[in-house]
């Protein structure tokens, strides 16, 4: 008997109350997980947004997108449980939330918009390093012909690797596994992010700073009064976009330990990891604008806006592309589960779906599954021939910012929120609360508009699967 009992000790301290293995997350690899996602190279674009609203309306625009990110995802923290935030039953994922919380039809439209938006992020960050990847070969061409010189070179190639190489990561088994590639993620994005920022101080203290605007680029024989307010609307997708990372949210909070309770830690690391978020933005976008002013490009690092020192330019780029290995897997993962999930529920005795295999090369043991190899790389593979057709940064980063930010960062906690606190219909707090839920709807309908604009136009100029950067 004491033997058994010693065995039940050790059983429970091996795993947390739902019998998973025990959760050794905190706030700090909570914060990394977070930094990882909205520090991407979306950051570099915000100087373009900031040219597009101005020094006063872009500044209290960031603000405003962050101030709103910390309250719902706060909000979202507390919906981790159901029906109790702390002694409640865990789950998983954002949809699982949405259902305890909102009802079915409700899990299905989050369903929709949630993995929808993070296949759409994959092609975008098959984009972004493609463009940066091109944007090292610029780099050296420029440096030794001349920046007269015609450099252009197709995405394509660059592309076809980046696709092979998340093929290979994508086996990896699960989000757990991810902590290594997540924090050198996000060490990377600070890198890129500095990088930017300081050639644009550069260029800056130098005296060779554009003029800039209180109101942002002024209309004029280069740009009519309509195509400044389509930039706008797609600049303010370009910073939704950025503030963005409630697609993984719950896979984030699913890794942090029980004690203290998850949703306190959450809060915690939410206020960190969007107070840093929106510093590099400030940074990033303010002294982009100021270097540039109306010809500030779409991607500051990719754009040349800089060519010397060409060897700090090409490490951005790095770093941009070592940052987009990672995250990209950290956003996938969610999406790679779900469709396992749901292949394991409805053929639970399937072998092709279940099985794993051990395989041993040399010192290396691991496992693979032929159904999660043959799904993930068909879907690595389909993501990268639609980023190859569309190969636009600016709009289609702007198109997903529009896409996810008002259901999946204000509308679903919100509800979630009302639902939980029961909030009286027509109080005051519940007409609060739907109030802003509307303004984040027009805004989130506005921005899409602009960046879908923006993507025909640039379909009209180029052909499919032919774009040289």
């Amino acid at each position: 008997m004491e033997v058994e009992a010693g065995k039940s000790v050790s059983r429970s301290a091996e795993v947390d109350d739902d019998g998973k293995i025990k959760r050794t997350g905190n706030v700090f690899t909570t914060t990394t997980h977070i930094i990882t996602v909205v520090v991407g190279a979306g950051v570099l674009a915000l100087a373009w947004a900031m040219a597009q609203l101005g020094w006063i309306p872009g500044t209290i625009t960031m603000i405003i997108f962050a101030c709103i990110s910390v309250y719902t995802y706060n909000l979202i923290a507390d919906c981790y449980r159901y029906p109790d935030p702390i002694n409640g039953k865990r789950n998983y994922t954002y949809m699982q939330a949405v259902h305890a919380y909102l009802g079915g039809t409700m899990h299905v439209f989050c369903g929709l918009i949630q993995y929808g938006k993070l296949a759409g992020i994959t092609v975008g960050y098959t984009i972004t390093s493609s463009t940066s990847l091109v944007a090292i070969k610029k780099a050296i061409c420029f440096h030794r012909r001349g920046h007269q010189a015609y450099c252009k070179f197709s995405n394509n190639p660059y592309m076809i690797g980046f696709g092979m190489l998340q093929i290979l990561l994508s086996q990896i088994p699960n989000f757990h596994k991810l902590t290594y590639l997540s924090t050198a993620a996000a060490i990377t994005s600070f890198g890129y992010a500095f990088i930017g920022s300081g050639l644009s101080l550069a260029v800056v203290v130098s005296g060779k700073g554009e003029p800039s605007y209180i109101f942002g680029n002024k209309v004029g024989p280069g740009l009519s009064e309509a195509d400044k307010i389509w930039r706008v609307f797609s600049a303010l997708g370009n910073i939704a976009l950025a503030c963005s990372y409630a697609t993984v949210v719950y896979d984030i909070m699913d890794t942090l330990k029980s004690y203290p309770p998850e949703c306190k830690q959450m809060k915690k690391a939410n206020v960190l990891g969007i107070t840093i978020m929106t510093l590099l933005f400030l940074l990033c976008g303010g002294l982009g604008y100021a270097a540039f002013g109306d010809h500030t490009p779409g991607n500051i690092l990719t754009g040349f806006g800089f060519y010397e020192p060409f060897w700090l330019v090409a490490l951005g780029n790095v770093f941009i592309v070592t940052h987009m290995v990672g995250a990209y897997q950290v956003l996938a993962q969610p999406l790679f589960r779900i469709i396992e999930m749901g292949a394991n529920l409805v053929w639970p005795r399937s072998d092709f779906i279940n099985k794993e295999y051990p395989t041993k090369i040399g010192s290396l043991t691991f496992s693979f599954n032929l159904f999660r190899l043959i799904w993930r790389t068909i879907f690595v593979a389909v993501a990268t021939t639609i980023a190859m057709a569309m190969p636009f940064f600016n709009e289609f980063l702007a198109l997903l910012g529009a896409i996810g930010f008002w259901p999946l960062i204000v509308f679903f906690p919100i509800q979630m929120h009302i639902a939980q606190k029961q909030i009286k219909r027509l109080s005051l707090k519940w007409c609060v609360l739907q109030l802003l839920s509307f303004v984040c709807f027009l805004v989130s309908v506005v921005a899409a508009v602009g960046s879908i604009r923006g993507i025909s136009k640039n379909i009209r100029k180029y052909k499919l699967f032919m774009y040289k950067q």
